[in-house]
């Protein structure tokens, strides 16, 4: 999804803090938000795992930046809970005691809208680049990668294709590949002469080139 959440992470926001010794949870609640979600794709299958990943994509940007992780994680199942119509709004507002902040609408136009690729169209070696597109819905398609160039190293075995399981479409299963992309292609001048970058994407998001 583009926006503030991107799968290949952004920059400007400072040095990543590393807390020394940090626990799993720092707060009983966070230990609760965590078993809720796990309850919501396992015990009840209310959602699968890419729509929970959406729905966090979906936060208020002010939101997801000044959220915890665990925060995410609630505000994620929290609000599909509520589009699956196992709870209210009314009634999380009502158990928080107030206001309780849900994600936005889920996007109109997903990828997955893209022809699907039912066997695997490279092989080791092929020269491949990324479809550059931008869509409003879920994505497993990081952005510095789109419009680049790589080579196929590996081949990997049919995988749901997150794109439509994010958005509750049939199941639909693609081949990923281990694609290598030279750092320079990635970043210009910024990267040096003999790094590279290995990126796992489905068939769909490429081309042959």
């Amino acid at each position: 999804m583009d926006g503030i959440h991107d799968l290949g992470g952004m920059g400007g926001f400072g040095p990543i803090e590393v807390e020394r010794d940090e626990p799993v949870f720092h707060e009983p609640w966070e230990r609760l938000a965590f078993a809720l979600n796990i309850l919501g794709i396992t015990a009840i299958g209310a959602y699968n795992a890419d729509e929970y990943r959406h729905a966090v994509e979906r936060m208020d940007p002010a939101h997801y930046l000044a959220a915890s992780y665990y925060e995410r994680v609630l505000t994620g199942a929290a609000t599909l809970l509520v589009e699956k119509r196992i709870v209210t709004h009314h009634e999380l507002e009502s158990g928080a005691g107030g206001l309780f902040p849900l994600a936005q609408p889920v996007a109109e136009n997903p990828t997955a809208d893209l022809k699907p690729q039912t066997q695997a169209r490279f092989k080791v070696g092929d020269r491949v680049v990324v479809r550059n597109v931008f869509p409003a819905g879920h994505t497993r398609a990081p952005r510095y990668v789109r419009g680049k160039r790589g080579v196929v190293l590996h081949i990997a075995p049919a995988f749901s294709f997150p794109d439509g399981s994010a958005h509750g479409l049939s199941a639909r299963s693609e081949h990923t590949y281990h694609v290598e992309f030279p750092a320079r292609e990635l970043w210009a001048d910024s990267a040096g002469n003999d790094e590279s970058v290995v990126v796992d994407l489905w068939d769909s998001y490429l081309e042959a080139r």
